[in-house]
């Protein structure tokens, strides 16, 4: 069976898992959680891992591996809320390094969906890298310039510094230049590509759209 679609069922499971904040009512709806959650991303993945891997050859495609936990990880955070009401794939090479590591990601929430390519949290080496790479004009970085300002469907994001390190440098690098993280991401505000059979063949045209950023983002982990 392939790709169907998510389904208001899911959404619903994980705002009431969230909001009843309870194992045991987990526990007993489980059954509802893999039939609308779980099993929907094992499909999707299913489906992009032929893409993924040509995109790139060591990134992993093993569902149980790429697909974020329901439970919260509470031991470092005030927020004690046990379940989040969300949930998302990633597509990176280490899952090890997923907070640092150059990615491809999914994510579907109680408002709509997002997906895209960058870093959940970069480095400061590899921004540092990064921004070496960009000053000297690196091929790399040039093809990822290029792919960004040629495309309408994603916008760039990651936390930006108040002041610019660059002053000098023109508008467009330093969009670039002056973050302190970086991403490249498209958020769809209801519900039609999330609930569409056809967000696997989306999600494989626009990931292919973005492999010169990804390749370049790549590299600047490399230092």
């Amino acid at each position: 069976m392939g790709f169907e679609g998510f389904t208001k069922e899911g959404l619903i499971f994980l705002f009431e898992n969230r909001m009843r904040n309870d194992k045991a009512w987990y526990d007993s709806h489980k059954h509802v959680y893999k039939k609308y959650v779980y099993n929907p991303f094992v499909e999707l993945i299913t489906e992009l891992a032929p893409t993924m891997k040509e995109i790139d050859g060591s990134i992993i495609t093993i569902p149980s591996k790429l697909i974020s936990r329901v439970r919260r990880d509470t031991r470092f955070t005030k927020d004690k809320t046990l379940y989040r009401d969300n949930a998302w794939i990633v597509f990176l090479r280490d899952k090890s390094q997923m907070s640092t590591s150059a990615c491809y990601w999914f994510g579907l929430d109680q408002t709509g969906c997002s997906y895209g390519a960058g870093y959940y949290n970069a480095e400061p080496a590899s921004m540092a890298h990064m921004r070496d790479m960009i000053i000297k004009g690196h091929p790399a970085f040039k093809k990822a310039l290029q792919c960004y300002e040629s495309q309408n469907e994603f916008a760039i994001g990651g936390e930006m510094y108040k002041r610019s390190k660059y002053p000098d440098q023109p508008e467009n690098l330093r969009l670039w230049l002056d973050r302190k993280n970086i991403f490249f991401e498209c958020v769809q505000k209801d519900f039609d590509l999330a609930f569409s059979k056809d967000l696997p063949q989306k999600l494989d045209k626009s990931f292919r759209s973005l492999k010169p950023i990804y390749d370049f983002l790549l590299l600047t982990g490399d230092y």
